[in-house]
């Protein structure tokens, strides 16, 4: 065997363990890609489900249950392509069709959810940017068209503002009922502040309104509170008295 037919023996080998690994590589990286893109899908379907469960029934509508469904429909699709033999999606998609096919007529059974605390405001809030992160994720990868999207976020600020004047309106009732107006005034007093700093106010001039009522009702309060009672004389008033008599004595004896 000559040492050319030697050389190209090499170099065709050679060729070939490189075409191999190039080979071996692209499959891997489709596999990582499908993979990732799988992960992604998932996560958007746990999402979608995720807040159409979780969002307060106050905050809920047949509109945003419509999107929710929609929005899962659309991923549950691209999922499909992935994973043609799964019978669950099939079954899952099948639900989300004739859920759909009701329009704005969809079931809502989404209990309301009273925001009485700092815990359950933060728990609301977090499901609000979850939705947030959805729509824009939504528009970006072309389920959801960018003026519809715009629409959306801007209901998510309106959402969120609702979930403001729900939490401070019950912090201070609450402190009012166990007779504590400090706190309340405190709790109407950042109601007020947050709606005046709100950059359109104009929608919730019914709510600072009552917000304001309720602030000066628990300001009044907690003067009433602090005054003494004629009945009932201080002890800064009982000190006057008696400096007021020691001084009339001593003219006297003077």
């Amino acid at each position: 065997m000559s040492a050319l037919v030697i050389t190209l023996l090499i170099v065709g080998g050679i060729a070939l363990l490189m075409v191999i690994a190039y080979v071996n590589h692209a499959v891997e990286n489709s596999k990582l890609e499908k993979a990732r893109q799988r992960a992604d899908l998932l996560d958007r379907i746990r999402r979608c489900q995720d807040i159409s469960e979780r969002m307060p029934g106050q905050l809920m509508t047949p509109q945003l249950k419509l999107l929710l469904a929609q929005l899962q429909l659309q991923v549950s699709e691209r999922l499909l392509a992935l994973d043609k033999q799964s019978a669950t999606l099939k079954a899952d998609i099948e639900t989300l069709r004739t859920q759909i096919a009701q329009g704005e007529s969809i079931p809502v059974k989404n209990p309301p959810q009273p925001i009485a605390n700092e815990a359950k405001a933060k728990e609301v809030r977090f499901v609000l940017e979850n939705l947030h992160a959805l729509i824009t994720g939504s528009v970006q990868s072309g389920l959801l068209p960018a003026n519809e999207g715009k629409q959306w976020i801007g209901q998510i600020r309106q959402m969120l503002v609702l979930v403001h004047i729900e939490f401070f309106s019950a912090l201070g009732q609450t402190a009012l009922q166990q007779n504590q107006p400090g706190q309340a005034r405190l709790a109407f007093e950042r109601g007020v502040q947050y709606l005046r700093k709100q950059p359109d106010p104009t929608p919730y001039q019914a709510q600072l309104k009552r917000f304001e009522e309720q602030l000066a009702r628990a300001n009044a309060m907690v003067l009433d509170k602090n005054a003494p009672a004629a009945e009932e004389p201080s002890q800064l008033t009982e000190g006057l008295k008696d400096l007021e008599d020691d001084w009339k004595k001593k003219n006297i004896y003077d």
